[in-house]
């Protein structure tokens, strides 16, 4: 028997050139240890909802659903952190309203779509590297990003937009 061929999907902030450009400095002040293995800069992003592995048949649902326009999410990420699992993040002090509001929306027209959310608790953050423990985290200099859109993203060896939301769609 056959499976249905899925696709590994998630939303993200997607950054403009300029967001992405300041992104790559944040990254390149930090002082890597030989293991390290850097997110590539035009995968930087800020994911809203992982959601795994989607049959390819709710695709057109799904991007039939998302809403679209979204208000202008502004943020600041000022702070660099390793996480216990060796994933090296750049993310906000605090989450602005905004966000949280976008990503419950979100979440809510996931689940009508019957979409498993995950249970663990949102933490904003833009994943910066990997297998990076042992890293001294430098002070990030704060990074105002105000993003105008989400995209819906496929991951599969690297990651590849399909479809962006918001004031200037592509």
């Amino acid at each position: 028997m056959n499976a249905e061929p899925t696709l590994r999907l998630f939303l993200a902030l997607w950054p403009d050139d300029d967001t992405r450009a300041a992104l790559l400095a944040r990254q390149q002040a930090q002082t890597w240890p030989a293991t390290a293995r850097l997110t590539r800069g035009d995968d930087l992003h800020l994911t809203l909802h992982f959601l795994g592995q989607v049959p390819q048949t709710l695709l057109p649902a799904l991007k039939q659903a998302l809403p679209a326009p979204c208000a202008p999410v502004a943020l600041t990420l000022d702070r660099v952190e390793v996480w216990p699992n060796g994933v090296a993040v750049l993310l906000p002090d605090a989450t602005p309203p905004a966000l949280l509001a976008l990503h419950r929306q979100l979440g809510d027209t996931l689940t009508q779509l019957g979409l498993l959310l995950e249970s663990r608790p949102y933490q904003p953050h833009v994943t910066l590297a990997r297998r990076a423990r042992g890293l001294i985290p430098q002070a990030a200099l704060p990074l105002r990003w105000t993003a105008q859109h989400y995209v819906l993203v496929h991951s599969d060896h690297g990651y590849h937009p399909l479809q962006h939301y918001g004031r200037h769609q592509r």
